[in-house]
């Protein structure tokens, strides 16, 4: 099988952790490949996520590691086990890029979600009215059939919040994202309202920093948290002029838990927060 030209974000973490427990080990891709009846070739585009890998083959290679992580181990496996087409995300391949199925895949396997926005609120509470203003205000502008199927698949990633497991969900967000009239003062209202309505759910909690905090938050980035099933399968998400990247070094992963850690301590505890947007709604 010729190597992927467009792995997914999970198979080139898939990838990225076996090559992170070869290089701790001590070991080089020549012995590994040699392990497993390949080439150093193959070895290589399996830790660039460009060729699959099977579970036996994964297990040799742990206890070759050394690793005896088994928790890591399992959920590798498990991502081994995923193909395309097995997820709802798949029928978008082909129709919008590539970062946005990368986005739905990691909400779709998190236990637990943390973010932080300034200007704009998560997409995982918005109505579709607002998401349709945003990507209509996207330059150049964009095709109506792709602010379509940019809204519909972001209405469809909502559903990870109605499952019957829901992953844990806060969101940190500024006032200023609040007093945006993103569509509209009618659009914007019925968004704060859902906000609303969205905060009663058991897995969300929502949280603002208002404008009269004295302690300076830095959140010029849209930045959002993803807890795997084990915490090496953290991921950050940060948005970029250029498009969503995707960090997981473990000094990335702390500084951005020191980040959301203080802006939730900065924000107003959930029940201040629902209070804050009711009013900011009924002044709009």
């Amino acid at each position: 099988m010729p190597p992927r030209d467009n792995p997914t974000a999970r198979q080139a973490r898939l990838g990225a952790e076996l090559r992170k427990l070869r290089e701790s080990a001590g070991k080089t891709a020549r012995e590994a490949a040699g392990l497993i009846s390949t080439d150093q070739a193959r070895i290589s585009h399996i830790e660039a996520g460009r060729s699959g890998i099977g579970e036996a083959r994964i297990r040799r290679l742990a206890i070759f590691y050394g690793c005896d992580d088994r928790a890591l181990i399992d959920a590798l496996c498990a991502i081994s086990l995923e193909h395309r087409g097995q997820f709802w995300w798949d029928e978008y391949r082909g129709v919008l890029a590539p970062g946005f199925l990368d986005v739905s895949e990691l909400e779709h396997h998190a236990r637990h979600m943390r973010c932080l926005q300034s200007v704009t609120l998560p997409g995982l509470l918005q109505t579709p009215e607002y998401a349709r203003a945003l990507f209509d205000g996207v330059l150049p502008k964009l095709p109506a059939e792709e602010v379509e199927a940019r809204v519909e698949h972001r209405m469809r990633r909502q559903s990870v919040l109605h499952r019957e497991s829901p992953p844990r969900f806060e969101a940190i967000v500024h006032e200023a994202s609040l007093r945006m009239r993103v569509g509209g003062r009618t659009v914007a209202r019925e968004q704060l309202e859902h906000l609303l309505k969205s905060a009663e759910l058991d897995a969300v909690t929502i949280r603002v920093i208002p404008f009269a905090s004295d302690r300076f938050v830095e959140v010029t980035q849209t930045v959002l948290y993803v807890g795997g099933i084990v915490p090496e399968l953290d991921t950050v998400h940060v948005d970029a002029p250029f498009g969503g990247v995707h960090l997981d070094a473990a000094a990335d992963l702390r500084r951005y838990r020191m980040q959301l850690d203080f802006a939730r301590e900065v924000s107003l505890p959930p029940e201040e927060s629902r209070s804050f947007i009711h009013h900011i709604a009924r002044d709009m």
